[in-house]
C-alpha cells in the first residue's frame, strides 16, 4: 500500500511542530497584580509579603537553574525593578516584573518561555 504524499506531509509536520508548553502555576499571594502592588506602598506589612515573595522566587530560579543564578541583589533592588516593570506594565503582573528580572540578573536576558 502507498500513502499519497499530502498525508506523508501531514503527519511529518505533526511530529515536526513544538507540543505547546504547560501553564506555568505561579503560587503566590492573592492579587499579583501591578495595581495591587502599588497600593501596598502605604501598607509597609504587604510591601513586606510581596518583596518575600519576590525574593522568594529568585531563590527558586537559582535552585533551578544553577548555572545561570540571580547575583546576589538588595530588598531595595527587588523592589526599585517591580516598580519599573510595573509602571511600564500597569496592567502586568508582580511574577512577571519578577521573572523579568531572573532573566536580567541571570544573565539569561531572554524572556522566560510560559
Amino acid at each position: 500500500m502507498r500513502f499519497p504524499r499530502s498525508l506523508f506531509l501531514i503527519i511529518a509536520l505533526n511530529f515536526a511542530t513544538p507540543a505547546s508548553a504547560a501553564p506555568l502555576n505561579v503560587l503566590g499571594l492573592d492579587d499579583m497584580s501591578c495595581a495591587a502592588w502599588a497600593k501596598s506602598k502605604d501598607d509597609p506589612d504587604q510591601r513586606q509579603l510581596y518583596l518575600a515573595w519576590a525574593r522568594g522566587a529568585l531563590s527558586g530560579h537559582n535552585y533551578a537553574m544553577q548555572s545561570q543564578q540571580v547575583s546576589v541583589v538588595s530588598i531595595g533592588t527587588v523592589e526599585l525593578n517591580i516598580n519599573r516593570y510595573c509602571s511600564k506594565n500597569p496592567k502586568g503582573l508582580l511574577s512577571d516584573a519578577v521573572f523579568r528580572m531572573s532573566d536580567q540578573f541571570s544573565g539569561r536576558n531572554e524572556p522566560i518561555r510560559k
